[in-house]
């Protein structure tokens, strides 16, 4: 017999009005045109890295930008657009909570809750239109083989998305049986049934107002064209305490997102990899997209990358990275921003510091040059 379960339908969900939400976008947000504040002692680092992407997008390599749900919190999409609108970021990638701080910025211009006060009183995360309308977003767009990154944008962008008649998705069901074997997946169409039948969410229009939509970083990158990649963990989420919670619609958004992410890599030789306040997800990705890439490019007789890498995070650093690992005995072995990074064949510099000093103040070197 199969372990017990909770069923994620029995939750009491609460709606985001009633919620108090810790941040307004007024309070974050930073205006990329206001003067950056001073870099002090990390001017020449950044720099440095100002001088490498300029160099990279010259040469056309990627420029590739991962960051946590932080730099989102700390109100720096803005400064994420300009980025874009200049050509300097060619690829976005963040985790789960990089997209739900950045949505519900978007639907409300607040976000972020009392983790302490609310997982007490078993609210922490019960929110009816944060689980409600991601998990719409990527099942929909799922049908048009869309990432989760692009099919929130595209929801954002659009205020909304269209729910297929329940009809429609079954007789799509029903002619997947003879298709060809290069045929549209079939899940997505069956995972958007059990939904809308299982929840008895009307077809047709679902509109959904986004009147910050201009401060979300998710909705601008799917204005732009450029690719917004999300890897997420199943349970690391609030969108995982929903009635909708599904893992398979979430990790075939992901995966799809991998493969975006992977095909970045591809042309990240001579070119410059981000890593912003992501300790974890960032390097673990990308040290799996780099071998992917690697192993494409060795088929094509191409040699392995050799990217540039700025990691930057609050972190205060002792260790010189350049000079190879520290031992096992050094707390800095086990900071993985810093240990999987070193280890992939390019040059790595460290810049500790706030991400909008970092971010605002790399802007307005890149602007002026």
């Amino acid at each position: 017999m199969p372990y017990q379960q909770i069923d994620h339908r029995d939750l009491v969900l609460r709606s985001l009005s009633e919620r108090r939400s810790k941040f307004s976008i007024d309070e974050i947000m930073v205006d990329p045109d206001a003067p950056a504040p001073g870099s002090g002692l990390l001017e020449n680092r950044l720099r440095r890295v100002a001088e490498e992407i300029r160099d990279a997008r010259r040469r056309s390599a990627s420029v590739m930008l991962a960051y946590g749900a932080h730099l989102v919190k700390n109100g720096l999409g803005p400064v994420v657009t300009r980025l874009m609108e200049g050509g300097w970021i060619t690829h976005l990638a963040t985790n789960g909570a990089g997209t739900i701080h950045d949505w519900e910025y978007a639907f409300q211009g607040r976000s972020e809750e009392d983790v302490r006060a609310n997982v007490a009183s078993g609210c922490f995360g019960t929110w009816e239109e944060t689980g409600r309308y991601i998990h719409l977003a990527v099942l929909a767009g799922a049908l048009e083989g869309r990432g989760y990154g692009e099919s929130l944008g595209k929801f954002i962008s659009e205020d909304g998305c269209d729910i297929p008649a329940r009809d429609d998705l079954a007789s799509a069901l029903r002619a997947w049986v003879d298709a060809p074997a290069d045929s549209p997946d079939m899940p997505p169409y069956a995972e958007l049934l059990q939904v809308v039948s299982r929840f008895g969410i009307p077809s047709g229009r679902c509109r959904v107002e986004h009147p910050f939509r201009d401060a979300s970083v998710t909705a601008q990158a799917y204005r732009l064209g450029v690719p917004l990649t999300v890897h997420p963990g199943i349970g690391y989420d609030i969108i995982h305490n929903h009635h909708l919670a599904n893992g398979a619609a979430i990790g075939r958004g992901a995966d799809i997102d991998f493969r975006v992410f992977a095909r970045g890599v591809v042309d990240l030789d001579g070119g410059v990899f981000l890593s912003i306040g992501s300790a974890v997800m960032a390097p673990q990705v990308f040290e799996k997209a780099l071998s992917l890439a690697n192993n494409l490019r060795i088929q094509e007789n191409k040699r392995v990358i050799r990217p540039f890498i700025a990691v930057n995070d609050l972190a205060p650093m002792t260790w010189d990275w350049s000079s190879g690992e520290p031992p096992k005995d050094n707390p800095a072995y086990y900071l993985r921003f810093c240990k999987s990074f070193s280890r992939m064949g390019g040059e790595m510099i460290y810049v500790d510091g706030d991400n909008r000093n970092f971010l605002h103040n790399l802007y307005w070197l890149l602007r002026e040059m």
